[in-house]
């Protein structure tokens, strides 16, 4: 009932998002979420680990598109580091950014995946424009804004209800 609110993946970190992996999941294109996914909140770009890792993939075929809910200008300076286009401010949890670069792109949604540290916008926004979705943990959390920080508790119940419901079937 409540299933666009779980992932279809859950992983440590996007470093662990392999072309091996994406290949076999049938992922030709990464939709990403920004602060606490890609870099440190506080971080004004992403580390040298991340660039290595977007430029690997690359090289093996993989799309990339940010997509934020940061101001553009912010987003703007990480987008140019790592060269992909991007969509800030994004709005999410409603899915619009993600369904407008599908089909200003003319991607196949059945190739393309979410990946966001948060639930209750990254993982609903891609479960809502129909696509796969894979939650990471968050990166410093401690440094995220209030808005944030009060909802990781919500957001950590709601995966144990998911992992109830799996333990079910």
């Amino acid at each position: 009932m409540f299933r666009f609110l779980f992932p279809h993946y859950r992983i440590n970190s996007v470093l662990e998002l392999t072309k091996d992996w994406l290949c076999q999941e049938e992922i030709s294109t990464l939709f990403l979420d920004v602060d606490s996914t890609l870099k440190f909140y506080r971080s004004a770009l992403a580390s040298e680990e991340i660039l290595e890792w977007v430029t690997e993939l690359r090289k093996n075929k993989v799309r990339f598109f940010l997509i934020s809910n940061g101001r553009a200008k912010r987003i703007k300076a990480v987008a140019e580091q790592l060269r992909v286009e991007y969509i800030a401010p994004a709005f999410k949890p409603l899915p619009f950014g993600c369904r407008k670069v599908l089909r200003m792109s003319k991607l196949d949604p059945q190739y393309v995946a979410m990946v966001g540290d948060q639930l209750f916008t990254d993982i609903v926004a891609g479960n809502l424009a129909g696509i796969r979705t894979i939650l990471v943990k968050p990166m410093r959390p401690e440094q995220e804004p209030f808005f944030t920080r009060i909802k990781r508790p919500f957001e950590q119940w709601m995966l144990k209800l998911d992992r109830v419901h799996y333990d079910e079937q």
